[in-house]
């Protein structure tokens, strides 16, 4: 998360509900590169913990944005083409978009459209009918900036678009945040795909998920294309303009990698590069890398965020360590490929990433999984005492370390009790059980319980829903 691991939330060691099949046909649209923006189709929801970011009511199948940063004025323009789908017949469609963005000018199905946009909600007045699909292209211009996060953290207080003492610019956004910087249906059970144009002047360049179409340069500007193949939830999104560096790599099983780091730190560019190793430890475990590309992008903020196939990290010497790393790639399975339904279930991503964080650092000092479980239990009922059990914890602690404790404690007691052995398989099965799509509490807790042949109802409860820590065997 925006701040998904952090030197104060990741203490060290001691030493020594898913998306549906398209329900009508579509086509390609030739601007997607031969693409179906079906992909990109959900089942949006309210959601249960920030019910004022996002509407339900909006289905986004495909961004297309092209953004100009200007790093002297500190502005930025933007096109954005959305192809969407309404849910529900409605007279309107909504979209959250930061207060600071102008809205120049707005089409709805190549027509100028009635809209209104007050506060962060932009809303477009306009019949619309169950499952008819749209083009929203809007136009927009200011100087965008993070909103305020409802957290209580210390690496961070705000997500969204952040800008650099040198004009540069970076993205993280979770909870919400995306809306900062684009018009966007803001929450997580909606996935996408994304097109990214970014023109910025030299030597800076824009960064973005995804494949990189093309670099060039024109008229004193870097312009680079970028493309996301696979659907993505908005908090998942990354762009940063700056002067960045690439530089290449590929791991082990041929997975193209690509690091971006300050031009004039070419120390933390030896300490992300351990990405590759970080990536086959994974791959033992969960399977096959679920992407097509890995990028590491690096930036001014304490915080890392599994942005998914461009991971962003901050350039502090704890984001940039190995076990961030292993932790952010865990998440491309784990929180990317299945993403929670609701901000509910937030555990589902932290909680294995984190135990997959653990059981590598083992490894890599030593010790057991055992030494670092039981290192972690000696503050994790302070940490649910304060902030709340971690499938129903206080809004306002968004992102505390319950949701990260918590569930690796318990994924180590069913690891003991179901055996490494299955207990690794079903570890391994889960992503692809609702690969591209969303998944909620009801549809991890049942299918662990039907896989293992085990009632592991009354055991998930204890651990997220309890207001006390579970004693441990």
């Amino acid at each position: 998360m925006a701040g998904c691991t952090s030197e104060d939330d990741q203490p060290p060691t001691p030493s020594a509900q898913a998306s549906p099949a398209p329900t009508s046909s579509t086509s390609s649209d030739p601007a997607e590169g031969g693409r179906d923006a079906a992909q990109g189709y959900s089942t949006p929801v309210e959601d249960r913990v920030y019910p004022d970011v996002g509407d339900p009511g909006v289905d986004a199948l495909h961004y297309d944005l092209r953004l100009t940063w200007d790093p002297d004025r500190r502005t930025l323009d933007g096109t954005e083409t959305v192809e969407l789908r309404a849910t529900t017949d409605a007279d309107h469609l909504q979209l959250d978009l930061a207060g600071p963005l102008e809205v120049t000018g707005l089409m709805l199905d190549g027509a100028d459209a009635a809209y209104r946009h007050r506060g962060k909600d932009l809303v477009v007045d306009a019949p619309v009918t169950r499952d008819s699909r749209h083009t929203l292209v809007i136009e927009y211009t200011g100087r965008p900036g993070p909103v305020p996060a409802p957290v209580q953290r210390k690496d961070f207080s705000e997500t969204g678009w952040t800008v650099t003492d040198d004009g540069g610019a970076w993205t993280m956004q979770e909870p919400y945040g995306a809306y900062s910087w684009y018009a966007v249906n803001d929450q997580p059970s909606d996935k996408a795909l994304y097109d990214f144009t970014l023109r910025v002047p030299a030597p800076f360049v824009g960064v973005a998920n995804g494949e990189l179409l093309s670099r060039e340069r024109a008229r004193g500007d870097t312009v680079t294309r970028w493309r996301l193949d696979a659907p993505a939830s908005s908090y998942l999104v990354t762009v940063a303009f700056g002067d960045l560096t690439e530089t290449t790599d590929e791991s082990q099983s041929g997975v193209p990698i690509s690091y971006w780091t300050p031009a004039d730190r070419p120390d933390l560019l030896q300490r992300v590069r351990r990405a590759p190793e970080a990536l086959a430890w994974l791959e033992d475990r969960l399977g096959p890398y679920p992407f097509d590309t890995l990028g590491i992008l690096v930036v001014d903020s304490k915080s890392g965020m599994e942005t998914q196939t461009m991971i962003t990290l901050g350039d502090t010497t704890y984001a940039t360590s190995p076990e961030v790393l292993v932790h952010e790639i865990a998440h491309q399975w784990y929180g990317d490929l299945v993403t929670p339904v609701d901000w509910r279930d937030v555990w589902m991503s932290e909680g294995m990433a984190t135990y997959l964080q653990g059981a590598w650092m083992a490894e890599d000092q030593g010790v057991t999984v055992t030494d670092v479980i039981d290192y972690w239990a000696t503050f994790e009922d302070d940490e649910r005492a304060k902030a709340g059990p971690p499938a129903d914890y206080d809004p306002a602690f968004f992102g505390s370390s319950n949701v990260y404790y918590g569930p690796a404690l318990m994924w180590d007691e069913l690891r003991q009790r179901l055996g490494d052995e299955e207990f690794w398989a079903l570890v391994r099965a889960w992503p692809g059980e609702h690969a591209d799509g969303n998944a909620d509490y009801a549809d991890i807790t049942s299918w662990w319980s039907a896989q293992s042949g085990v009632d592991l109802s009354g055991f998930f409860d204890d651990w997220l829903l309890g207001a006390t820590t579970p004693d441990r065997g």
